[in-house]
């Protein structure tokens, strides 16, 4: 007697889940590394910059050197930031690498929390709320609260954080934290962060992605659970239709976002649905 096709697409997507699984490593001790130094090194930028200049340091400098280059350019670096697009692009690899997935899922709750927890207590005010609007180079939506730290820095510095923290290559790893460094530095140059703020949001991220492949190697069992696996599927699937339609106040960045979308939710319609459905198909 023939399998149910629901039936079918459980064991189906289980068993890919427990491959997939096998191709990452639980711990990686040279991404450990790579992250640790990475938020020192961050930590150690923002203490001097705030205690040698203080809380503004740096910001007119570096957004009236970034103001030279085209303005949709740090959009769409600045969008990398966006909470939404990192979860996008993990529905391109989370059926392939579980556990990656699932430790950006574990480092985005304690980036969560920190960021969260840090603009809470502190509510530092942004520079449009300081400065005079025609004293710098403001692109896209303005903000006046909640500056310290920069949330897109952590976002940033999250996502790219965890694939510094599996990936192998030198020349991969190094390309990530250069991504990761300029979409914090986006945000001076669309002038909503002073610099600390992006050197504190990148601490913060750098270290919740070295947490978060801890944490995943210590609790490595929902990486191929099905149902939470599809629980953030679908939370990944929904964010991804919203960039679709909402360009966050960066309309050079909107066909890049709906493309991204797109993709995005191409790639989980084909190996979450049509792949299963043909193989069930094939008997």
């Amino acid at each position: 007697m023939r399998t149910d096709f629901s039936t079918f697409w459980k064991h189906a997507l289980r068993e890919r889940l427990d491959t997939g699984a096998d191709r990452t490593p639980l711990r990686s001790p040279s991404g450990a590394v790579w992250l640790s130094r990475w938020a020192l090194v961050c930590l150690i930028v923002g203490l001097t910059l705030y205690l040698a200049v203080g809380y503004d340091a740096g910001f007119i400098r570096i957004n009236a050197a970034a103001a030279a280059y085209p303005d949709w350019l740090w959009q769409c670096l600045t969008v990398l930031g966006d909470e939404r697009v990192p979860f996008a692009l993990a529905l391109i690899f989370a059926l392939r690498y579980p556990r990656i997935f699932w430790a950006l899922v574990l480092a985005a709750l304690v980036a969560a929390a920190y960021s969260r927890g840090v603009k809470a207590l502190f509510d530092a005010t942004r520079p449009p709320g300081v400065l005079a609007a025609d004293a710098f180079n403001l692109i896209g939506p303005s903000h006046t609260r909640a500056s310290f730290p920069s949330g897109h820095s952590v976002t940033a510095a999250v996502f790219f954080g965890v694939l510094i923290y599996y990936t192998r290559w030198t020349a991969l790893r190094a390309l990530f934290l250069a991504l990761a460094v300029l979409a914090g530095l986006s945000r001076v140059a669309v002038g909503v962060h002073w610099p600390v703020d992006v050197a504190a949001g990148l601490f913060g991220g750098a270290l919740a992605a070295w947490l978060g492949g801890l944490l995943a190697a210590r609790w490595p069992g929902p990486a191929t659970n099905l149902w939470v696996h599809v629980a953030v599927v679908s939370l990944a699937v929904m964010l991804a239709i919203t960039l679709i339609f909402d360009d966050a106040g960066y309309p050079a960045a909107a066909t890049p976002l709906a493309v991204l979308g797109v993709l995005a939710l191409g790639v989980a319609g084909t190996q979450y649905l049509l792949r299963p459905w043909l193989g069930y198909r094939r008997g």
